[in-house]
């Protein structure tokens, strides 16, 4: 058995947490856990930690490899896909199972499982249950796991329930997302499943179902492996259920009633949070009722006085305010606005984050920029230069090797060193834990653009950046 988990989104719609480097399934929203590590620790429990894959793109692929490694070192780079380029979930699920075919040698008939990274599930021994189920029963079908309604949700399309299949239903149709009056018959009924987007199949039937209902799938994974990845790209943008599932006559579904929910708006968080009754004692409210408040700093003040039926949102650079309710169309509408007047908010933000590590910035001005610097275990940044700046590196945690210039320094906490502009330059961290500095920029020009490469460990291009 092999599951397959898909974190290569964008997640605009809880911007301004989610962002083009670091998007909503690597966020830590409601446990210590980012919603990637969570999808991980349920899923080992249903297949071996060494049979579970990840598709991403190129820019999440360092993302996805360190947070796996923080709670799972024995993680095999094998274990993470790049797709060329982001398309939907039918491209990116063709391309694991041609990996897992062609590349790792799994069998036609060894069933797997593909899952978001972004959801959130509240009773994870009933998902497991009901993942194993489905994995051990599906047989040549192609399933799904459709999720009990607790409401008229207008909001998620749904699953039709036929005849029963074993543990699971024939599927007797899909039904895209409905008004307020069907989606009542549906919960009313009690014969429609939220569809969850989590689908369980072997690669022999996958194989069968896109030869028929997806050609131009099949044509090019019957071709060789260099050349599937070279044409990926002309590959249609569609997801699996436009793809295959609703063209399909071995469909099944099996039910699921493990408290469920798609984290696709701030109104979904701020429910799943009120679940778990949990309150940051920082977050105070005055005279309101229905607010929701989250920050990225747990420890700052936020406070909000004489409103109703509110969000508020703080992320570093940025802070949104939003009627309760609205918040998946609003975020919508707002990131289209900043796209439009093209606001640097919407893709970067005051923490980057890198292969290495990370950096935030602490302050940012015309002649200097301080930044705190965390370079993972065994990790190092490029050897560098800068043309236009110069810097300061003081160590205050750990233990730093550093080349400045023609010198070899080994750094520890409390000491530092002082790197001009156009000396070629390198920090590494040597030790077991992680290592923080401060680095203080000063010169004429600080944008990130000011590099030039000379080796990198990374795959990332040398010479001078664009």
């Amino acid at each position: 058995m092999h599951a397959i988990i898909l974190c290569g989104g964008s997640g605009t719609r809880l911007w301004p947490l989610s962002r083009k480097n670091f998007p909503k399934q690597f966020l830590r929203l409601y446990s210590d856990n980012s919603l990637l590590q969570e999808t991980f620790l349920r899923m080992k429990d249903v297949v071996p930690e060494e049979n579970i894959y990840f598709v991403t793109n190129k820019d999440n692929y360092y993302n996805v490899l360190n947070q796996i490694k923080e709670i799972y070192p024995a993680l095999d780079k094998q274990q993470i896909l790049m797709e060329p380029k982001s398309l939907n979930t039918m491209p990116a699920i063709t391309l694991a199972v041609k990996y897992l075919q062609e590349k790792m040698g799994v069998s036609g008939n060894d069933p797997i499982i593909m899952v978001p990274a972004d959801h959130y599930i509240g009773n994870k021994d009933e998902y497991v249950k009901v993942a194993k189920q489905s994995l051990l029963e599906i047989g040549d079908n192609i399933g799904t796991i459709g999720i009990m309604p607790t409401m008229a949700h207008t909001g998620l399309g749904y699953i039709k329930k036929g005849g029963k299949n074993g543990a699971g239903f024939i599927v007797d149709g899909f039904k895209e997302k409905p008004d307020e009056k069907t989606a009542q018959e549906f919960f009313v009924s009690k014969q429609y499943l939220w569809n969850a987007g989590m689908y369980i199949f072997n690669s022999k039937t996958f194989l069968q179902e896109i030869e028929k209902h997806s050609p131009e799938f099949f044509v090019l994974f019957e071709s060789g492996w260099d050349n599937f990845l070279e044409k990926f790209e002309t590959l249609p943008a569609i997801a699996i259920d436009y793809a295959i599932s609703e063209k399909s006559d071995k469909m099944v579904t099996f039910e699921g009633d493990f408290d469920w929910s798609d984290i696709g708006s701030f109104d979904v968080l701020a429910e799943i949070l009120q679940r778990k009754k949990e309150e940051n004692p920082r977050h105070v409210s005055v005279g309101c009722k229905n607010v929701f408040s989250l920050s990225t700093n747990k420890d700052k003040l936020v406070v909000v006085s004489g409103i109703d039926d509110v969000i508020v949102v703080e992320n570093n650079d940025s802070i949104l305010v939003q009627k309760m309710g609205e918040s998946n169309d609003g975020v919508k509408k707002v990131v289209e606005y900043l796209k439009e007047k093209n606001y640097q908010e919407l893709g970067d933000e005051v923490v980057g984050y890198r292969p290495w590590g990370k950096y935030e910035v602490l302050i940012d001005e015309d002649n200097h920029k301080v930044k705190k610097i965390t370079v993972f275990p065994g990790a190092s940044l490029s050897l560098q230069s800068h043309e236009r700046r110069s810097e300061h590196w003081v160590v205050v945690v750990g233990t730093a090797k550093v080349v400045n210039g023609e010198n070899l320094l080994t750094l520890h906490e409390n000491e530092s060193t002082y790197i001009k502009a156009k000396t070629k330059h390198q920090l590494s961290n040597p030790g077991k834990v992680n290592l923080e500095i401060i680095e203080v920029q000063t010169g004429d020009y600080l944008g990130e653009d000011d590099i030039t490469r000379y080796e990198d460990a990374y795959g990332r291009k040398t010479g001078i950046a664009a």
